[in-house]
């Protein structure tokens, strides 16, 4: 395909396959790893079909990859290991990963969608890191994709257990006030804006009666996450204070 042949030089992707110490036997797949649908939109006329069955393939992969380590390299039970599957495979994970290798500097996306650049980024890096993953496991096999995956994200790991990045904010939380005051947490959603195709939730999060903190996002559970997060700063933020004036009093 030379057109496709042509537009890997124009595009830079040999300098991508540079940085990654990566070389692709059939360059197709390493471009259309980074085909978002939107770009299609506007170049209909496009030789590659966009990313989507890629991310699907890659993100059965990536959680294979995963699981098989830790199987092999952690004997804690199941429930550990899911927990810490989640923890390196979830969104944030890839995108911080995605967004370190410069991967929105290659990424083919219509104007439109350049201009929700800040909403809709996060989730584009992830769904990008997992296309590729599935373009690189098509073309070089699954043992290059292992090294990849240890390279990038599992030698995250052990970072994630100690600091106890593993448990969600809902999670911590919940086991926090529970303990301290025996309320469980209650999620109220306060206002929904957007249309129906791209939704925002603020969402409030409450003990008892009392609203203990706010968060946005753009589905209930992310905008839930996000108010325990910030339960959690303002919490820890009252403590210190608190510390603060019992050092300073007297």
């Amino acid at each position: 395909m030379k057109e496709v042949k042509l537009f890997f030089e124009k595009e830079k992707f040999p300098e991508l396959e540079r940085k990654l110490e990566i070389k692709f036997r059939h360059p197709e797949l390493l471009i259309q790893a980074f085909v978002h649908s939107s770009f299609l939109n506007e170049h209909p006329d496009f030789p590659l079909e966009d990313n989507e069955r890629l991310e699907f393939l890659g993100d059965a992969v990536l959680e294979l990859v995963v699981s098989e380590h830790l199987y092999h390299h952690h004997q804690q039970q199941e429930g550990w290991l899911t927990k810490w599957r989640a923890a390196l495979v979830n969104t944030q994970s890839l995108a911080e990963i995605a967004e370190k290798l410069d991967f929105d500097s290659w990424l083919l996306f219509s104007q439109g969608e350049r201009r929700n650049n800040h909403r809709a980024r996060k989730h584009r890096l992830a769904n990008t890191l997992e296309a590729f993953i599935g373009a690189l496991y098509l073309d070089r096999g699954l043992e290059v994709v292992r090294k990849f995956v240890y390279d990038k994200l599992l030698k995250n790991l052990p970072q994630i257990i100690a600091s106890g990045a593993f448990q969600d904010a809902k999670t911590i939380f919940q086991e926090k006030t529970q303990e301290e005051t025996g309320t469980t947490p209650r999620y109220e959603v306060l206002l929904e804006s957007g249309p129906d195709h791209a939704k925002r939730f603020q969402v409030g999060v409450f003990l008892e009666d009392v609203l203990i903190a706010q968060g946005r996002g753009n589905s209930k559970q992310q905008a839930e996450e996000e108010a325990a997060s910030q339960a959690l700063i303002k919490k820890a933020a009252n403590q210190a204070l608190i510390k603060k004036k019992r050092l300073t009093k007297p």
